[in-house]
């Protein structure tokens, strides 16, 4: 065991865990921020996205010392009171059926809307291609993705 400091959600943690301990275990055992889900262990189902200086990465792949000095956003940190435009948006739209999938979900598309704020069909799918949802939810997640873009687009427009 390595004292490895992590910086999540904006707050510095002091964890003791062995360089190559996935991620996941670390944010879930650790840090009890239970938002990111096990799913597969294996990378191909996207339940356990988070953010790793904001790019989705699988925490289930990541090792805690590829994430030391790195920025790491769970769900917790989209926000803190679910105001996030997506987070509106997935409850506006209902999109969760079981729910099991949907942080990892949520993450892919914050990162999306990050780099492209007004995406197309096309690049939704593109984007989201890595997550499965076993409800099949995903015109449901499509819908939200383009209302938190107007949501976001309509915060904006209400700053300026």
């Amino acid at each position: 065991m390595s004292k490895i400091t992590l910086q999540v959600n904006g707050r510095s943690y002091d964890v003791d865990a062995a360089p190559e301990t996935p991620l996941l275990w670390v944010l879930r055992d650790q840090l009890d921020l239970l938002g990111t889900k096990f799913g597969c262990g294996i990378g191909q189902c996207g339940a356990c996205i988070v953010h790793v200086n904001g790019a989705p990465a699988r925490a289930c792949l990541t090792t805690v010392s590829e994430a030391v000095s790195a920025k790491i956003t769970t769900i917790e940190g989209l926000s803190r009171d679910g105001s996030h435009p997506l987070q509106k948006a997935w409850c506006e739209l209902d999109v969760a059926q079981c729910g099991y999938c949907q942080t990892g979900q949520i993450m892919s598309a914050a990162a999306l809307l990050a780099s492209n704020p007004h995406p197309s069909d096309s690049d939704i799918d593109d984007a989201m291609a890595g997550n499965i949802c076993r409800c099949a939810t995903y015109y449901r997640i499509r819908a939200a993705i383009h209302r938190a873009a107007e949501i976001a687009a309509g915060a904006r427009g209400a700053g300026a």
